[in-house]
């Protein structure tokens, strides 16, 4: 019987040790274009906001704003590639730029395909590829 219990114990530690570098892999979280619009990988559109200047590395969507409109955040390991960059926000934390222009998800949009985003206080407009 013991040397079932090793085996398996064995067999849980390689499979502990296997999903820990699953785990591990880089998650290419970049945008893509659905429907004439830039969607997360959650499906949900992406917006731009008006206030940001495309291409200074800056969103001035933080604290309110941010809890209405939730910046699509990159990990430390993404990197940029084509129209896609990666900004520094004001915590130090890194979010999705499309040509420049930091990408947000508006709260109120509930599932993916909703747009409700476009317009609002006119200056936040749908990503677009």
């Amino acid at each position: 019987m013991s040397r079932i219990r090793v085996s398996r114990a064995s067999s849980v530690g390689v499979a502990a040790i296997l999903m820990s570098g699953v785990l591990a892999l880089p998650v290419l979280a970049q945008p893509k274009p659905a429907d004439g619009a830039l969607v997360g990988p959650n499906g949900m559109t992406l917006y731009t906001f008006d206030k940001d200047t495309a291409g200074n590395g800056k969103s001035v969507c933080n604290g309110a704003c941010a809890t209405n409109w939730p910046p699509f955040m990159a990990a430390d390991s993404d990197k940029p590639a084509g129209d896609f960059t990666v900004v520094t926000r004001d915590d130090g934390k890194k979010q999705w730029a499309a040509k420049g222009w930091p990408l947000y998800y508006w709260a109120k949009d509930t599932k993916p395909g909703d747009k409700t985003g476009d317009g609002v206080n006119g200056t936040w407009k749908t990503a677009k590829p």
